[in-house]
This record gives structure tokens, C-alpha cells and sequence, in this order.
């Protein structure tokens, strides 16, 4: 396993991260015992990057890496978002950007993680209603605590960067990034680049699509989250898999798996670019890091580039637009 330096801070992680959302339920049900087997699976093969969040599974997940971690803390690097309440407080407010909300759910991670720090505490979403400055300044006095090392931001505009540094260090940023989700690189990438900040590319499978996961409606159980978003559904879902079979020929030419070459292709942005694809199990856990081994030369990317160009998904990549990119 290769490892680079995650952006200002002092830590070396994988080239590849584990995204621990769907041990908790997010695409179908999940085994807690294979979920823990997964986890060290990858611990022994190298990975040393945890991404996890406080509402994955309503704490459910915190608990699940804290029985895993059990003698391996030292060697392992935990970013944890913060998600959001999933019931207004006592003013009707839901956000998860308020200081209130933020110092509570650090908190209660660090309790249910079993650790003494964090090493990244992310804010899961900049409010439009909430100057960032505010929200950054309740995080950075976390880091005064002693309870989490650095702190970063996900689904953040580069504005919203620029302002968030001048009141504290941002050492990371989190936003959906894949072939067919190519948003970061309308600024976002760049920003991340101009301070030294290390980039973390969410649903890098496209929720599993690339991964073969999804090739009909029916594919999707209940409980299942894609079954509510728009590229899963009807005609988008039809107009996505025509571009996939294209996708595949390519997989197929390069004797891989899809799911490898779109995580080859996210390798290819940049050495800071970490993508951090979510295993439940050892099997899929052991094809995804394959694909540290696939180079791709220009010839491929142009061709990749061609069947996915920004704007090719069909549908827009969440339901709720309006509360990403702010």
C-alpha cells in the first residue's frame, strides 16, 4: 500500500481511505461480524484512513470501529463528520452547523469512538443561514479542548474555504466525487490545492454504481437509500447504465472491474485526492485496493473523460442540491 502526506497535517495515510457508511445500514443491511472482519481485513492490508460519521446508524457505527480498534489506535487515522440531528431542537432548528450542535456531537463521538482525540472533526454541512465563521469558531475551540487534532469541512464552496480559514486551519475537504459526480473540479480541487488541504472524494463508485451494485430497480432492497435518489430512478437510471456499459468495455480491456477503474480514474486527479469507497465486507474491501495497482495512461483518461464528461450523469447527484456545494 502506497501512502501520501494528507494535506498540512503530519499524518501519511493510504491511498486509499475505508468508508465505514454502509456497515450501518445505508445500502441494505449490514452483518456487525463481517463489518468488524472487514475492518481489520484492511488494517492488515494496509489501510490507516477511517471515515466515518455520527449519524451512520445514529452512533451504531462509532461503537462498531471502537470494538474494532481495540489495539490498533495508534496506527489508524480517524477523519468523523458530524452529520446532522435527526429532529429539530427546542427552536424548530435542524442544522448540524450550529456550535451547539457541533460541540454535543464531538463530544459524544469521541465517547462512543473510545479515543481521547479525533484526528479530523468534519462539519458534514456549510448553513446557508449560519455564517461559517461561527461554526468554525465553536470546532476550533474543540481543538483547544484537546478533542479532536484538526478540523475539516465537507461539501464546502471555496468561498466558503477562504472564509473558514481565517478563523481557523482547515486542514481537509470532503465532497462527492466520481465519474459521473465531477462538481469538485469547478473550484473545489483547486482550492484545496492553493492551501495545502487534503481532498477526500465521497461515493468515488457513484453509491455503487460503478461497482455493478444497481443495473435495474429491483436490485435496490428496501431500506435501501438509492432507492429515493434521482439517478436511480426511471429514465435516469436507463440513460446512466447505457453510458456504464461503455464504462465496462473499457474495465473489461483493462482487465479489471469497473469498480476498480473508477477508483483508478480518481487516483489518476492527483496524489491528494483520497477516495474512500464504503465496504461492508472483505470481498469487495479486497477488489477496491486492486486498483492502487492499475495505471492509467492519457490515452485512457481521454477515453473515460469522453463517456463521462462533467454534466453526463443523468440526474442531479442528491435530492437535496440545495444543501451541498455552499
Amino acid at each position: 500500500m502506497d501512502y501520501v502526506q494528507f494535506g498540512s497535517t503530519e499524518f501519511k495515510v493510504s491511498r486509499l481511505a475505508l468508508g465505514c457508511m454502509s456497515m450501518s445500514g445505508a445500502y441494505g443491511p449490514a452483518d456487525d461480524h463481517e463489518s468488524i472482519a472487514t475492518l481489520h481485513k484492511a488494517f492488515d492490508l494496509g489501510i490507516n484512513f477511517l471515515d466515518t460519521s455520527a449519524s451512520y446508524g445514529q452512533g451504531h457505527n462509532h461503537e462498531l470501529i471502537n470494538k474494532a480498534l481495540q489495539g490498533r489506535r495508534e496506527r489508524i487515522v480517524i477523519h468523523s463528520k458530524s452529520g446532522s440531528p435527526r429532529a429539530p431542537d427546542a427552536t424548530g432548528n435542524r442544522s448540524g452547523s450550529t456550535p451547539e450542535y457541533l460541540t454535543q456531537n464531538c463530544e459524544q463521538s469521541v465517547k462512543r469512538l473510545g479515543v481521547d482525540a479525533l484526528d479530523v472533526f468534519c462539519m458534514s454541512r456549510v448553513d446557508p443561514d449560519i455564517p461559517v465563521e461561527e461554526s468554525v469558531g465553536a470546532m476550533a475551540k474543540l481543538v483547544e479542548r484537546g478533542l479532536t487534532r484538526y478540523i475539516g469541512l465537507s461539501e464546502a464552496s471555496a468561498n466558503s474555504i477562504r472564509r473558514a480559514r481565517k478563523v481557523h486551519p482547515i486542514v481537509s475537504l470532503q465532497m462527492e466525487y466520481s465519474l459521473w459526480s465531477r462538481d469538485p473540479e469547478g473550484g473545489n480541487v483547486q482550492a484545496c490545492r492553493e492551501f495545502n488541504m487534503g481532498f477526500m472524494a465521497y461515493s468515488p463508485l457513484g453509491r455503487g454504481f460503478f461497482g455493478g451494485a444497481v443495473h435495474d430497480a429491483k436490485d435496490m432492497s428496501d431500506g435501501d437509500g438509492r432507492i429515493n435518489h434521482p439517478r436511480f430512478q426511471g429514465d435516469n437510471l436507463a440513460k446512466n447504465l447505457a453510458l456504464l456499459a461503455r464504462f465496462e468495455e473499457i474495465a473489461r480491456e483493462k482487465h479489471c472491474t469497473p469498480a476498480q477503474l473508477a477508483l483508478a480514474w480518481l487516483m489518476a486527479q492527483g496524489s491528494d485526492v483520497i477516495p474512500i469507497p464504503s465496504n461492508k465486507t472483505r470481498a469487495h474491501l479486497e477488489e477496491n485496493i486492486k486498483a492502487t495497482e492499475i495505471k492509467l495512461g492519457t490515452e485512457d483518461l481521454s477515453r473515460l473523460d469522453a463517456i463521462f464528461p462533467p454534466g453526463a450523469a443523468a440526474g442531479p447527484r442528491t435530492k437535496d442540491m440545495h444543501r451541498v456545494n455552499i
